[in-house]
């Protein structure tokens, strides 16, 4: 015998099995269970939340959220917000959702709320906008500008600037809350253990980002809801209702700091499921 028919005697049974596991495979996902197909069509029937974090946060600041939007079936992505510029990262959730099927209910916190309302400007998609401590500007305002419009916000006295250049030679400086500062600042009703790690992992947002001008701003356009944290020392309440009530939004006030959605998960959950139900 040559080596050419040892070799093909020899792999014969291994493509047999090979064969076998891919045709299990197939009848398995055939008749997988109907719970499987329900989960599907529930999830279907729901409109995509898509979860905008602003500035000193990450995606993992949604996470307590998330965990209860998915337990009730609604697909759930988390932008990484850039934190570099606001029209910049405008384009990049506008880019994000153009990449998802059906409607979309849109969130932000913070400086996130304000990339959500360039970000929706002009879309089909976007059903509804909430703002979770978040900033609605209206066109030609900044997160800094209205920072300052009302007293209460300490902002000012915690933050530790970080000179950078960026890749084309340009000169910015990065933003990062000073850590021994941050519990009381951010998330007063966080656990200080959660705080600290909170402190450390913070994303800083660009002097740029935080002073950029709004553009047209969707919520003139698509329906709003406005959770308002009373003990918010980075966005005060007084500024919050403001914005909300320009924006004719739906209101919620909870007592809470500015780290809502990390404090409070169940109320930050509630507002977004109150916005899906609008367009089912």
């Amino acid at each position: 015998m040559n080596l050419h028919a040892r070799y093909r005697r020899a792999r014969t049974p291994l493509t047999l099995i090979a064969t076998a596991a891919v045709a299990t495979g197939l009848f398995a996902t055939s008749v997988g269970p109907a719970s499987a197909a329900k989960t599907a069509a529930s999830k279907a029937d729901k409109p995509t939340v898509v979860l905008v974090h602003g500035a000193f946060a990450d995606s993992s600041s949604w996470n307590g959220v998330i965990e209860r939007l998915k337990e009730e079936g609604y697909p759930v992505v988390a932008a990484a917000n850039p934190l570099r510029s606001l029209s910049k990262d405008a384009a990049s959730v506008k880019d994000l959702l153009a990449t998802i099927d059906g409607p979309v209910i849109l969130v932000g916190h913070s400086y996130g709320g304000a990339v959500i309302s360039n970000a929706a400007y002009g879309s089909d998609k976007v059903k509804a906008l909430v703002y979770a401590n978040g900033f609605a500007p209206d066109k030609g305002e900044s997160a800094n500008e209205l920072a300052s419009k009302f007293e209460g916000s300490v902002i000012g006295d915690v933050l530790r600037p970080v000179p950078i250049t960026n890749p084309d030679g340009s000169k910015d400086v990065d933003l990062y809350i000073d850590q021994s500062k941050f519990h009381q600042a951010f998330g007063a009703d966080v656990p200080a253990k959660t705080a600290g790690l909170m402190a450390v992992t913070q994303r800083p947002g660009t002097g740029t980002a935080l002073n950029e001008p709004s553009g047209e701003p969707a919520w003139k356009a698509i329906p709003s809801w406005a959770l308002v944290g009373t003990n918010d020392k980075i966005i005060p309440r007084e500024l919050q209702v403001y914005m909300a009530e320009r924006a004719n939004a739906h209101i919620k006030e909870i007592d809470s700091s500015h780290a809502v959605t990390v404090s409070h998960p169940d109320a930050v959950t509630d507002i977004i499921e109150k916005a899906a139900r609008t367009v089912r």
